[in-house]
């Protein structure tokens, strides 16, 4: 194939603040512009970006919906993704005017999965209300029967979505004790079945009826948005805890603080939320909740790497060529 851009490099806009090495990459090799921008933009600044740019360089916080894309001038070719998930990125519009939508597969699956597996520990040992306890001055000395949680080793870990980052939370999970039951479209083959010492259900309805803390890692689209709604909620047992380090929009949010305030449930591990960065303050008022802003990936290395992987993708489609991270139909 030809490449796109002989004569000068493409013209890339950049909606947030990205790691300094990333920006200043993207500044040697194309026509950036950085708009440093640690708050997402005003939807009237994207619509005017779109307009005038070969590529848009979007986070998660930012909305390309259908009116943005159409917005979109005939230059803009490629949107080219800060992160793994598309779920704010309208794919058929996209693909209805020709444009590429990449992602970063696979760089932050191993941050996921540590934060997971530390959400995992943090909601049965009670970590948070004892951090609390002796920020507050409440803490009176140690005594038999303070602050008992639950131990994790021997429970059944109930994994929704057996992509990279549950297999690496299933393969942390083993580590720590726990049996690893999972839910998958499509099964895993009998070898990794057997390295990871996991058990496929067919059923997801069964699986959450038979575990102990539940841990989502599929992506969000129209088929898993509510995929734990309020009737799955009521399959699990009281004693179980809810991890979601996933998507917001994939957990029922008002069956779930309904559950945990009734006592269905017995606690839970948000690092994401339906309405970002707005929280529900029902779920803010309940001590057996262990909420965190949204930091899974939040690490100095899986940024970066994040960053290589939005310059690499740049770079291949600027030459004519398929980028290695092209969103594909099973998205939409």
């Amino acid at each position: 194939m030809a490449r796109r851009f002989d004569q000068s490099p493409p013209r890339v806009f950049v909606t947030r603040r990205l790691p300094e090495a990333t920006e200043r990459r993207m500044g040697e090799l194309f026509d950036v512009t950085l708009t440093g921008a640690e708050e997402r933009l005003e939807r009237s600044a994207l619509i005017a970006a779109v307009a005038d740019c070969d590529v848009l360089v979007p986070t998660v916080t930012d909305n390309i919906d259908a009116g943005v894309i159409e917005a979109a001038g005939e230059r803009m070719k490629l949107i080219a993704n800060y992160g793994a998930g598309v779920n704010h990125i309208d794919l058929k519009a996209a693909r209805a005017r020709n444009i590429v939508v990449t992602n970063t597969p696979g760089v932050l699956t191993e941050d996921t999965a540590d934060m997971t597996m530390a959400l995992i520990v943090a909601v049965p040992r009670r970590l948070a209300e004892g951090e609390k306890l002796v920020r507050s001055g409440g803490w009176k000395g140690w005594s038999p029967g303070a602050m008992l949680g639950h131990r994790i080793g021997g429970k059944a870990l109930g994994i929704v979505g057996m992509g990279r980052i549950g297999r690496a939370v299933a393969a942390r999970a083993r580590a720590f004790g726990l049996s690893i039951h999972y839910h998958n479209r499509n099964r895993l083959p009998a070898v990794l079945e057997a390295q990871l010492g996991a058990q496929w259900h067919e059923s997801l309805d069964a699986m959450l009826a038979a575990i102990d803390i539940l841990t989502i890692h599929t992506p969000l689209n129209a088929d898993s948005e509510n995929l734990i709604d309020r009737r799955r909620i009521g399959l699990l047992r009281p004693h179980v805890h809810v991890i979601n380090a996933s998507r917001g929009g994939i957990v029922d949010e008002d069956a779930l603080v309904e559950a945990l305030e009734d006592g269905r449930l017995a606690g839970a591990g948000l690092d994401v939320w339906k309405y970002e960065p707005e929280i529900n303050p029902r779920l803010l008022a309940l001590p057996n909740v262990v909420l965190t802003p949204h930091m899974g990936s939040a690490t100095h290395e899986g940024r970066e790497a994040t960053g290589d992987k939005v310059i690499a993708n740049i770079r291949v489609w600027a030459d004519g060529h398929r980028p290695p991270d092209q969103v594909l139909e099973g998205w939409l």
